[in-house]
């Protein structure tokens, strides 16, 4: 880095040595958010999302990019600012859960066609695997929930008798609608509640669906539970749901035994009431996903007593 004033790398240290801002210009760094994306990602409000960017970007570290209606977040392009930055996190740990974390809740916040939402070589590998395991099936009404690689979407609502995609801002829906008819897809999009997505979400786009895509990586813990569950409420009898979680969020620390990501989500993907036929992990550009195919039996076996006779 070349030399700069103490006063000026005062204020870098300041304006740096607070949480949240950190972890909000690791995510600029990466790549262009708005507000609306860096507010989804670490779950607070826009207008205390706002006040941290304004400190990032009066300090020199951030600066606004207008693209349209939209003004999205980056690092500064000036040398010297971009020398600290890259330097600054340079030190973190990139396997850090919160920022693994941080970096899989911007894909999902951002949308088709945006800077945090543009097609990947990991896109492409989760697409090609919903092709192999789903072989000359016929799809009716298909539902994916988050939509982190536009990819799938191209996939699914190619395949699919009638599809509908949910995503979380009202960006990422205006963007996905625009990916739809770009792509010339026939697709509904809906805009989650602004808590996430709920039951509520999911059942309100339709009675039932015959497959259900999780592709929202910003599920962990209690979270992913509570998804798993309404995702099976909307799923028909016999449907098929996909799930796509990155290792990160399947592991936990804190427990004294850690249980293995792929037990784990074969687990609760039990505990939901789904059978899990297809379980295998993906990896690209760096990134660590367990992809899982599960199906929702299409009625439920009597209860039997320990003698193996029903009651």
């Amino acid at each position: 880095m070349s030399s700069v004033s103490a006063s000026l790398l005062v204020t870098w240290l300041r304006a740096t040595g607070e949480p949240t801002r950190l972890r909000l210009l690791a995510l600029c760094a990466q790549a262009p958010l708005s507000v609306s994306d860096l507010a989804q990602t670490l779950r607070q409000s826009e207008p205390r999302i706002s006040r941290h960017l304004k400190i990032l970007c009066v300090a020199g570290l951030l600066e606004r990019l207008r693209q349209g209606q939209w003004v999205q977040y980056r690092a500064s392009s000036a040398p010297e600012a971009m020398s600290f930055v890259r330097g600054l996190l340079a030190q973190l740990d990139r396997r850090d859960p919160q920022l693994q974390r941080d970096r899989a809740a911007a894909r999902a916040a951002a949308a088709p066609g945006d800077a945090g939402g543009s097609e990947s070589r990991l896109g492409r590998a989760l697409a090609a695997l919903i092709s192999a395991g789903e072989p000359q099936r016929a799809v009716g009404h298909a539902l994916i929930a988050g939509l982190a690689h536009p990819e799938l979407l191209a996939s699914i609502a190619g395949a699919a008798r009638e599809c509908t995609a949910l995503v979380a801002t009202r960006r990422a829906a205006q963007s996905a609608r625009a990916f739809v008819e770009r792509s010339g897809l026939r697709c509904r999009v809906l805009q989650a509640s602004r808590e996430g997505l709920k039951g509520s979400d999911l059942s309100r786009a339709a009675a039932s669906f015959d497959l259900v895509l999780l592709d929202y990586a910003a599920a962990a813990g209690e979270s992913l539970v509570q998804l798993l569950d309404d995702a099976r409420r909307v799923l028909a009898p016999g449907g098929r749901l996909w799930i796509f979680e990155p290792y990160e969020s399947l592991e936990s620390s804190r427990e004294r035994v850690v249980e293995h990501p792929l037990a784990r989500l074969r687990r609760l993907l039990g505990a939901a009431g789904l059978v899990c036929e297809r379980l295998s992990p993906a990896e690209a550009d760096g990134e660590h996903v367990l992809a899982a195919m599960a199906l929702l039996p299409a009625r439920t076996p009597p209860l039997t007593s320990a003698s193996g006779a029903a009651p």
